[in-house]
């Protein structure tokens, strides 16, 4: 059965963070075919929701208080599940987590910047487009918020 912790960057054992950035590097760096600097200074103030299935974290995302990452709004970002883990539904499972814990600790709407595939799975939990589609890191992306 998956199970979800949350936690601060200082509370990460070595093995959850080595997992992590090797979840991450997996999906975002090899399988999208990115070079981008995945790992930066906002890991270190932000909360880490770590999806673990029979002692292997199979998915991850990152949140982001007020400030953060945007002055009005925190963030819900690199949001992501291991490929073979994709067809159990654990990604709207992440998803509802993470909301849940910025509407509880968080006192701001919550702001992605959504691959643009993405879209529809964003809008079906409350999400709502606030920009025309750009790119980052060369992968079309769109800005969406939620509001609390």
């Amino acid at each position: 059965m998956i199970q979800f912790y949350i936690k601060k960057f200082e509370e990460l054992s070595s093995i959850e963070l080595y997992q992590m950035l090797q979840l991450r590097a997996e999906v975002f760096v090899v399988e999208q075919n990115c070079a981008y600097q995945d790992i930066d200074s906002r890991d270190l103030n932000s909360f880490h929701v770590l999806a673990i299935l029979n002692n292997e974290i199979i998915g991850y995302s990152r949140l982001l208080p007020k400030g953060l990452s945007y002055d009005e709004y925190c963030c819900i970002g690199r949001v992501v599940i291991r490929k073979n883990n994709r067809i159990h539904n654990y990604g709207k499972m992440l998803m509802q987590k993470s909301i849940e814990f910025c509407q509880l600790h968080f006192n701001a709407p919550i702001k992605i910047s959504a691959q643009l595939y993405l879209e529809k799975f964003y809008q079906n939990l409350g999400f709502k487009s606030v920009s025309t589609p750009y790119l980052e890191d060369d992968i079309p992306h769109i800005a969406m918020k939620y509001d609390l």
